[in-house]
């Protein structure tokens, strides 16, 4: 076949006549050098709303921000302390952007429920965590309270334990079931609160507040924080059930440190803590634990334990022992 004379051979070509398409986004190379926001100014996370965040700046302003793209898989929860870039007058209609989140120094975190890999991360950088339970009107719920110790141990803070309602039903027998913890427990009454062993507690410190509907919580915050005021929820006198006030956690500024409010939940899932992580909350047994066999589960049943052998001995409390059980059990009971 006869190539035809007004077709261009490939050899006739060269570089010269290509024409490349200009870059549409401009011809200046990327980079993945990032800027370097080591000095931008510091803040904490009050409240989590949405895609918005409000900041509370060293300077003393409270800001409005947005998360910056680069960080949105990791995101930052209250109490977070944050970089920040933009507008940070505090004027209205300002936003700013949260550029870094500076490390913590522990996570209190939940899933919805057991099993469910997602983790929901309620605080950071906090020092202890009340535990809010009626004596009545609703039950107090041990489950629950086991469930919240884990996770109190699992990220290192001090659990305190605050009965309220002690005028309707004496909490003698629920509370003796939590002797061999490490826990300060504080009783108080509906018409009289007595709150102030507790606010020697919180002072300069930064104490995460959590219990179910109805428990008080939100009665009990407003009177450590008079500046601060939450409408109380309405409970039910029978069933005890009534509207959550808290729909999202914030903190608040009282007795020198910082209170967190959260929403009151039902439930508190406790997936991805094992016995390994739970036992770093019980110093004593840890210790005891280094001459268990390795992959030893610590239950009762496990063959071998040297935990039992040093409590039968008094080289550790049996008490202890058995709460760090009860707690182990919990990880994988359904309340």
């Amino acid at each position: 076949m006869d190539w035809d004379s007004n077709r261009l051979d490939p050899m006739d070509l060269d570089e010269d006549d290509v024409r490349i398409r200009p870059n549409p986004k401009g011809n200046k190379p990327r980079t993945k050098r990032r800027p370097d926001f080591s000095d931008a100014p510091l803040g904490m996370v009050l409240e989590v709303h949405l895609a918005r965040y409000r900041i509370l700046t060293d300077t003393g302003k409270e800001i409005t921000a947005t998360l910056a793209k680069e960080l949105r898989r990791e995101g930052c929860v209250i109490c977070d302390r944050v970089r920040l870039d933009g507008d940070v007058s505090g004027d209205t209609g300002a936003l700013a952007r949260i550029v870094g989140i500076e490390p913590r120094k522990n996570v209190l975190s939940r899933s919805a429920e057991d099993g469910e890999a997602l983790e929901q991360k309620i605080v950071a950088n906090a020092d202890q965590l009340v535990i809010v339970m009626a004596a009545a009107n609703p039950e107090p719920r041990s489950r629950l309270v086991d469930r919240y110790l884990v996770a109190a141990f699992h990220a290192g803070l001090k659990p305190i334990l605050l009965m309220t309602k002690c005028d309707l039903v004496d909490p003698k027998d629920f509370i003796n079931s939590f002797l061999g913890f490490d826990l300060e427990i504080i009783q108080t009454a509906e018409n009289k609160p007595n709150l102030e062993h507790l606010k020697s507690l919180l002072r300069d410190k930064t104490t995460v507040f959590v219990g179910h509907s109805g428990v008080g919580k939100t009665t009990v915050i407003n009177e450590l924080a008079p500046d601060y005021k939450r409408a109380v929820g309405v409970v039910n006198r029978v069933t005890g059930k009534g509207k959550h006030t808290s729909s999202s956690a914030h903190a608040i500024r009282a007795q020198g440190g910082w209170l967190i409010d959260t929403p009151g939940v039902r439930s508190f899932g406790l997936s991805n803590i094992d016995s390994v992580e739970l036992l770093k909350g019980f110093f004593d047994l840890s210790d005891a634990s280094a001459d268990c066999p390795r992959g030893c589960s610590h239950l009762a049943v496990s063959p071998d334990c040297s935990l039992d052998q040093k409590a039968e001995s008094g080289e550790i409390s049996a008490l202890r022992l058995d709460s760090f059980r009860r707690l182990l059990d919990s990880l994988t009971s359904v309340d």
